[in-house]
């Protein structure tokens, strides 16, 4: 029998890494310790006379447990996004330093960047990219064989690295767009937006975006939904409003904050597709909000 002083300091031990994990997967910092202590009473239930690699079990543990709460949020405001025809996408080899690099490299906006993708890619990208478990690790995790596990960590690669390596000419565009969406979304002019949006533009919003447009709803401000997919819908969103957003520089990408009275309250975050925009997210969390090192620009 294991001594439970004994098992407590070794979960200890691994603490820092399964918070990473799961704050890595999940973007939360408080869903990340839901996991970790979750994690921890699994253990306490499972002891270890049977764990020949400790590490590597608690790590699949929260791992497991983190991608159940992703397809469970997922599940609240949409059909899953995974695809059963990954087996059949073509095979993309990165070399083990292109992978470092962009883990390395694409900083701050990554967990915005990573809320895009669906459960298991997130998943897959975050466990190879990041941690350096193999695929045959990663395999079991998301119920992919380890070939597949590879194409989903290559197809969220790519999705991610997206603006990241945007070259001039392409924050060029972005920032064209965005100023003419600002510009519509001040004068009220529903044509414009519908034009810059695409059809089928989905708006996010995080608990402290949509608490914060709350407590504005008697100046007006549009109470928002978690989710809201839809050109028409968003654009009606948007009509009159974002008179207090700047362009703004976010982790590399062309996007737009508020910041009243110097105060940074929200940005939007763009994803864009040949000239359209795909994809707002507006972000109120502080601790996404000090991550993505935003720098406003002139408008």
């Amino acid at each position: 029998m294991i001594d439970d002083t004994w098992l407590a300091e070794k979960f200890e031990a691994h603490r820092a890494r399964l918070k990473s994990v799961a704050h890595r997967i999940l973007g939360s910092e408080a869903e990340a310790e839901d996991m970790v202590q979750e994690t921890w009473l699994r253990l306490s239930r499972a002891g270890a006379e049977e764990v020949e690699n400790l590490g590597a079990w608690l790590t699949t543990v929260v791992a497991r447990a983190a991608l159940d709460r992703l397809r469970a949020r997922r599940a609240r405001h949409e059909e899953s996004l995974e695809e059963d025809s990954i087996e059949a996408q073509p095979l993309e080899r990165d070399s083990p330093e292109d992978e470092a690099l962009l883990a390395d490299s694409i900083g701050p906006a990554l967990l915005v960047v990573l809320d895009r993708l669906a459960p298991a890619e997130r998943v897959a990208f975050v466990l190879h990219d990041m941690f350096g478990l193999s695929f045959e690790e990663i395999a079991p995790i998301v119920e992919r064989t380890p070939t597949a596990a590879r194409k989903l960590a290559s197809r969220a690669r790519q999705r991610v690295r997206g603006p990241q390596d945007a070259p001039k000419a392409a924050l060029g565009l972005q920032r064209k767009v965005v100023s003419a969406f600002l510009a519509a979304s001040r004068a009220g002019d529903f044509g414009a937006l519908l034009e810059l949006l695409d059809p089928n533009v989905v708006l996010r919003a995080d608990t402290f975006a949509r608490e914060k447009s709350a407590a504005r709803r008697a100046q007006g401000a549009p109470l928002l939904e978690p989710e809201t997919r839809g050109a028409a819908k968003v654009a009606e969103t948007f009509k009159g409003r974002a008179r207090a957003a700047h362009l703004a520089l976010l982790g590399g990408a062309v996007g737009a904050a508020v910041v009243p009275g110097g105060e940074l309250r929200v940005v939007f975050v763009f994803a864009m597709e040949h000239g359209k925009i795909t994809a707002i997210d507006i972000v109120g969390d502080p601790a996404r909000l000090a991550a993505l090192g935003v720098r406003l620009l002139q408008d």
